[in-house]
């Protein structure tokens, strides 16, 4: 029997990437049922519940306050959303599924490359909900134009989540990662002004809200429609960014060493 030498086997290219595996991991995530609430119907149903207020006709921006909070919902949706795909690390850790891979080829980071564009493709869907249900109900105004310039902003701050899933994903165990960043993201959008406008909030709060993770994001979400984008929510959103992804990084080297 001939036995194989270890030192010619050889690297995939782009470190093991294919959209095989990709294609997998969204069909798995589509076919959890919480998923599915969580992307689907729970950002939609925030919309018609913070919707049933009053005052929903008056101006912001370039649309309405109706628009004003539908891109507010959009982010929270497709942020719950993406963290939850990124953390699904946790339960494959759990499971001994990651300790597996890391046997193969596979690059570490395009393992965790792979649950990032999962965690936004799930976001992606979240928004395109919210959005949907927004058009349906139709009190939110804003020109054709915003309204995709709102989402495609929001997509992309919804790195910042995915980010931050993958990194609790590597820090807790698997049973406890959304029991964490359900509440966790819950509170971070109250502070941060993606629930209730950060005007209605006492001074003291404004200045903690500031220095949320969610803060800087929901300010880049509703820039197309408020043209209002403080140079200090960028920073807020970008050190954020490189401070989860950082985290997931270190962890994911901590993790690797074990094998």
């Amino acid at each position: 029997m001939t036995s194989l030498d270890p030192t010619t086997r050889k690297v995939p290219p782009l470190g093991g990437f294919n959209l095989t595996v990709l294609g997998i991991e969204l069909r798995r995530m589509l076919r959890n049922r919480r998923t599915i609430v969580f992307t689907l119907i729970f950002p939609a149903a925030m919309l018609l519940a913070f919707g049933g207020q009053q005052g929903w006709d008056e101006r912001a921006g370039s649309g309405n306050v109706a628009a004003y909070i539908l891109a507010s919902m959009a982010l929270y949706g497709a942020a719950l959303t993406a963290a939850a795909g990124g953390s699904m690390v946790a339960l494959e850790r759990s499971l001994g599924w990651s300790r597996q891979l890391r046997l193969t080829p596979l690059n570490p980071v395009v393992y965790i490359l792979t649950k990032a564009l999962v965690a936004l493709a799930m976001g992606a869907l979240a928004i395109a909900a919210v959005n949907v249900v927004g058009v349906v109900v139709g009190k939110a105004d804003m020109p054709a134009h915003v309204w995709v310039e709102c989402a495609v902003v929001t997509l992309f701050c919804t790195l910042t989540f995915a980010a931050l899933g993958v990194f609790i994903g590597y820090v807790v165990p698997g049973e406890n990662a959304m029991q964490i960043l359900g509440p966790g993201l819950a509170l971070l959008s109250f502070l941060g002004g993606v629930f209730i406008p950060l005007d209605n909030y006492a001074e003291a709060v404004r200045h903690v809200a500031y220095w949320t993770p969610m803060y800087g994001p929901a300010e880049i979400a509703r820039w197309p429609l408020t043209h209002e984008l403080p140079w200090y929510a960028v920073v807020n959103a970008v050190v954020w960014f490189a401070i989860f992804v950082a985290g997931a990084a270190w962890r994911m080297s901590k993790d690797t060493a074990r094998v």
